[in-house]
């Protein structure tokens, strides 16, 4: 794959521009759905974060969720102990809830009531959170790890890529247990070659993507 040196402010720019240029998603939704993946240590919640203000300048309205606040019950998360990689991979995420809360009012027909965030992590607790009302040519970017290969109906997807040196460096000692999964993702899932657009994030200050070979069509054009 070929990557090219950009800025930060140049790749939400461009991306924002790509997102803003589309009218409805690829199955005809008149909410777009956007996802921005990549391993905590990637931090994708602050590229989410310049997209989102990117397309609020351009006057689509933007729901930002985390996966975060849609883990599964600690009981759940670690059945199995607190440093199973395979429980990481597998049972950490609750993609039932997000179907249901997040991605099913986004569907054609659907009511556009998301809601933000369910469970709390550390308190480990329903957050108790207020539906949040995404009007027709709202934007969904949901941003988090492992978010590739679950079939959600996104209509761009983002990979922030790490190499797996930097990915061991620049994840915390307590949390390289979950090294294994991300390795297993890149097998099983293959986010690089399943995603439209690549981010190589070895470095943050000097990101790089794929901007020259990205030829994918602008969300929800038909082929």
């Amino acid at each position: 794959m070929r990557m090219e040196a950009i800025t930060w402010d140049r790749l939400t720019e461009a991306l924002a521009e790509r997102v803003a240029a589309a009218e409805t998603g690829r199955d005809g939704s008149p909410w777009l759905r956007i996802a921005i993946d990549g391993a905590p240590a990637a931090s994708p919640g602050e590229p989410a974060a310049r997209l989102a203000g990117a397309l609020r300048l351009r006057g689509r309205p933007v729901c930002r969720v985390s996966t975060e606040g849609f883990l599964r019950p600690a009981s759940l998360r670690y059945e199995s102990g607190r440093e199973d990689p395979d429980a990481y991979y597998e049972g950490r995420l609750d993609t039932g809830a997000l179907r249901r809360e997040v991605f099913g009012p986004l569907d054609p027909g659907g009511s556009g009531r998301v809601l933000p965030d369910l469970w709390d992590p550390e308190t480990d607790r329903a957050t108790r959170s207020p539906y949040t009302g995404l009007p027709p040519g709202g934007v969904l970017v949901l941003h988090g790890p492992l978010l590739l290969g679950h079939w959600f109906p996104f209509d761009l997807t983002v990979h922030l890529r790490l190499s797996p040196g930097a990915l061991e460096r620049r994840t915390p000692a307590g949390e390289r247990w979950t090294l294994p999964a991300f390795a297993r993702y890149a097998d099983e899932v293959g986010p690089e070659e399943a995603a439209d657009v690549v981010v190589r994030v070895d470095d943050p200050r000097r990101p790089a993507w794929n901007g020259a070979e990205w030829r994918g069509r602008t969300p929800g054009d038909e082929a």
